[in-house]
C-alpha cells in the first residue's frame, strides 16, 4: 500500500472489491435539512378560530330547536303513546263472520281514544297482525284526534280492508258498541263498511284544539278538509250537514247512516248481541 493510500483514510473504501466507493461509517452529512421552526409546526396545527365558533354555533342552535320541540306538550304526549302508554287498544281476531254466511275472515279489533300518534300505532298492528285485503278493522272508540283519524282512514283505505263497529271476543262473537266523532273518520276509511245491527255512528261539529287568530277560518279549513276526505272515501257530503248541526253526539240512524253511503253492507242481529 502506498503512503498515499495510508494517509487517506477512504482509501480502502475505494479500493472495496464489492463495489463502488462508499463513504466511511459515521461520517457526517454536510447538508443536513434544516428543522422546521417549533413556532410554524404550532401554528400548523392550530384550528381556526373562526371554525370552532362556527361548530359551537351550530351545535346551540340545533339544540335550541330541539328543546322548543321537545317542550311542547303536545310533543311529550306523542312519545309518551309511541313509546310508553299508547292511548288503544288491540287484538288480533282469527275469524269472524259478521254476515252469518260462513265467510270468516281476519279482524284486528282496535280500543279506546284515538292520540296524537295512533296513526304510527294502528300501522305497526297492522303489519304484526299481517292482514289482507278484505280483513276487518272492527272499532270501538269515542274519538279524539282528528288528524290522526284523517291518517288511520288513509292507512285502512291504502290495504283494501273493511271496516265495522263493534268488539268480539276469542271465539270470532261480534257485540254491538259504538264510534263517535273522529272514530267516524278511521270507520270511513273501510270498503266494504259493514253496519253491524246495534252498533252506533255518532257525528257532531270538529272544533279546531289549538284555535288561531281566526277561528272562523280555522272552522272552514277544518270543515273543507274533512270534506275533501269524505268525499274521496264515497260518502255523501251530507254527512257533512250532520255533524255540523251540534257540538253534542248526534247518533245516526242505521236508515240515515245508509243513505249517506256512510254504512255500505247492513248485516242482520244473527252475530250482534247486547
Amino acid at each position: 500500500m502506498s503512503l498515499a493510500d495510508r494517509e487517506d483514510p477512504r482509501s480502502s473504501f475505494q479500493a472495496s472489491p464489492t463495489g463502488p466507493w462508499v463513504a466511511p461509517p459515521g461520517s457526517p452529512n454536510t447538508n443536513p435539512s434544516p428543522a422546521p421552526p417549533r413556532a410554524a409546526i404550532g401554528r400548523r396545527r392550530r384550528r381556526p378560530i373562526w371554525s370552532v365558533l362556527f361548530f359551537v354555533i351550530l351545535i346551540l342552535s340545533v339544540g335550541i330547536r330541539a328543546y322548543r320541540d321537545l317542550s311542547r306538550p303536545e310533543a311529550w304526549v306523542y312519545w309518551k303513546e309511541t313509546y310508553f302508554a299508547p292511548t288503544m287498544t288491540s287484538s288480533v281476531v282469527a275469524k269472524i263472520d259478521l254476515d252469518d254466511r260462513g265467510r270468516g275472515r281476519a279482524a284486528l279489533a282496535i280500543h279506546g281514544t284515538i292520540g296524537e300518534a295512533s296513526a304510527s300505532w294502528l300501522r305497526a298492528q297492522l303489519d304484526e297482525a299481517h292482514l289482507a285485503a278484505g280483513d276487518i278493522v272492527l272499532l270501538s272508540s269515542p274519538g279524539g284526534n282528528l288528524g290522526q283519524a284523517l291518517i288511520m282512514g288513509e292507512i285502512i283505505r291504502s290495504r283494501g280492508l273493511a271496516t265495522a263497529v263493534g268488539t268480539a271476543d276469542t271465539s270470532g262473537r261480534v257485540t254491538r258498541s259504538y264510534c263517535a266523532s273522529a272514530c267516524v273518520l278511521v270507520y270511513a276509511g273501510g270498503s266494504p263498511r259493514y253496519g253491524v245491527d246495534g252498533s252506533a255512528l255518532g257525528v257532531h261539529r270538529f272544533v279546531t284544539p289549538s284555535p288561531g287568530r281566526d277561528p272562523v277560518a280555522d272552522a272552514q279549513r277544518t270543515t273543507g278538509t274533512v270534506l275533501s276526505y269524505m268525499t274521496k272515501m264515497g260518502i255523501s257530503s251530507s254527512v257533512i250537514e250532520a255533524m255540523s248541526a251540534t257540538r253534542d253526539i248526534r247518533w245516526l240512524d242505521p236508515a240515515e247512516a245508509l243513505q249517506m253511503h256512510l254504512v255500505t253492507d247492513p248485516i242482520g242481529n244473527a252475530q250482534a248481541t247486547r
